[in-house]
Protein backbone atom coordinates (compact mmCIF):
# COMPACT_ATOMS: atom_id res chain seq x y z
CA UNK A 1 0.00 0.00 0.00
CA UNK A 2 2.84 2.10 1.29
CA UNK A 3 4.40 1.71 -2.69
CA UNK A 4 1.12 2.19 -4.06
CA UNK A 5 0.98 6.28 -2.12
CA UNK A 6 4.24 7.08 -3.02
CA UNK A 7 3.69 6.35 -6.52
CA UNK A 8 0.50 8.56 -6.39
CA UNK A 9 2.20 11.26 -4.26
CA UNK A 10 5.13 11.32 -6.57
CA UNK A 11 3.11 10.73 -9.75
CA UNK A 12 -0.54 12.50 -9.45
CA UNK A 13 0.89 15.53 -6.70
CA UNK A 14 4.03 16.10 -8.07
CA UNK A 15 5.84 15.80 -4.48
CA UNK A 16 9.43 15.70 -4.61
CA UNK A 17 10.78 12.27 -3.79
CA UNK A 18 13.30 14.63 -1.27
CA UNK A 19 10.26 15.16 0.81
CA UNK A 20 8.70 11.49 0.80
CA UNK A 21 12.36 10.55 1.94
CA UNK A 22 12.14 13.09 4.85
CA UNK A 23 8.82 12.06 5.58
CA UNK A 24 9.51 8.66 5.48
CA UNK A 25 12.46 8.88 8.12
CA UNK A 26 9.76 10.63 10.70
CA UNK A 27 7.41 7.96 9.96
CA UNK A 28 8.86 5.07 11.70
CA UNK A 29 6.82 4.92 15.20
CA UNK A 30 2.93 5.62 12.60
CA UNK A 31 3.49 3.31 9.92
CA UNK A 32 0.26 4.44 7.81
CA UNK A 33 0.47 7.98 8.22
CA UNK A 34 2.92 8.87 5.49
CA UNK A 35 0.49 11.53 4.52
CA UNK A 36 -0.03 13.12 7.45
CA UNK A 37 3.73 13.58 8.52
CA UNK A 38 4.14 15.05 4.51
CA UNK A 39 1.34 17.52 6.05
CA UNK A 40 2.74 18.08 9.30
CA UNK A 41 5.68 19.49 8.23
CA UNK A 42 4.44 21.69 5.47
CA UNK A 43 5.22 19.18 2.84
CA UNK A 44 1.66 19.00 1.10
CA UNK A 45 -0.94 21.61 1.17
CA UNK A 46 -3.98 21.34 2.57
CA UNK A 47 -5.97 20.80 -1.03
CA UNK A 48 -3.15 18.11 -1.77
CA UNK A 49 -4.09 16.45 1.81
CA UNK A 50 -7.98 16.53 0.49
CA UNK A 51 -6.62 14.59 -2.45
CA UNK A 52 -4.49 12.22 -0.54
CA UNK A 53 -7.70 11.19 1.20
CA UNK A 54 -9.70 11.28 -1.80
CA UNK A 55 -7.48 8.61 -3.08
CA UNK A 56 -7.44 6.42 0.05
CA UNK A 57 -10.83 5.62 0.11
CA UNK A 58 -10.56 4.15 -3.35
CA UNK A 59 -6.96 2.60 -3.33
Amino acid sequence: MQAKMIKFLTDELAIPSSSIEFALRHNEGTPGFLHMILWQYGLVTLPQLDQIFDWLETA
